[in-house]
């Protein structure tokens, strides 16, 4: 099964490199090519983004092992919330995650869970160990090149939330993500000041921990 998932992965990427070169040429008729890029690549999910907070801080007082143990610990901790979230792991780049949903109720309802997670590990640890996590959501229409990345506003969208905007235990959420779930009884939700590119609004989301 794992031959499979690469083949597709690297047709899909072969595909879109093709498509791409023919856009390039002189008098390409790029809207045409645009429309069977789409045609192929194109869905719709709900894309979130974690990353894990206080690099930095944390590397100067604990060391890089420390931080590479907590990175080792977070996926240990936060793939089966994932899992049982209806998630599908994209990709890891050092201590962000990649995951998309089907929908996005799903991928609120796996952060919450994510964090709830983490709440409770960092409770009974010092604070050397504790893992603190930002998370972005956005919802909307992507280009999906196999299982090997996304790409679309709301994936910018959702990047810039979940690893330049959130602090630690946020979870912070697209005006898509917010007016698909707004109605399923979540302790609310508060406006960001300043919404990234790719969206028109952003927005925090309240939960219980």
């Amino acid at each position: 099964m794992p031959l499979f998932d690469r083949i597709e992965s690297h047709a899909s990427q072969d595909r879109l490199e093709r498509l791409i070169e023919e856009r390039l040429l002189p008098g390409a008729d790029t809207a045409a090519i645009d429309a069977v890029i789409w045609k192929l690549f194109g869905e719709r999910w709900a894309v979130m983004f974690t990353d894990l907070i206080g690099f930095s801080r944390n590397v100067a007082e604990f060391g890089i092992v420390q931080f590479l143990q907590t990175i080792h610990i977070s996926h240990r901790l936060l793939v089966p919330c994932l899992e049982r979230g209806a998630g599908i792991l994209l990709k890891t780049e050092g201590d962000s995650m990649l995951v998309i949903f089907r929908s996005p109720a799903d991928a609120v309802r796996a952060a919450i869970d994510m964090q709830r997670c983490l709440s409770a590990y960092n409770a009974v640890r010092p604070r050397a160990e504790h893992v603190l996590l930002g998370v972005g959501v956005g919802y909307g229409d992507v280009l999906r090149i196999g299982d090997a990345d996304v790409f679309g506003a709301e994936v910018n969208a959702a990047a810039k939330l979940g690893e330049d905007t959130a602090v630690a235990g946020e979870i912070l959420l697209t005006a898509a993500v917010h007016e698909a779930v707004a109605g399923e009884g979540h302790d609310g939700f508060e406006a960001l000041d300043v919404a990234p590119p790719g969206t028109h609004a952003a927005y925090r989301l309240r939960y219980q921990c």
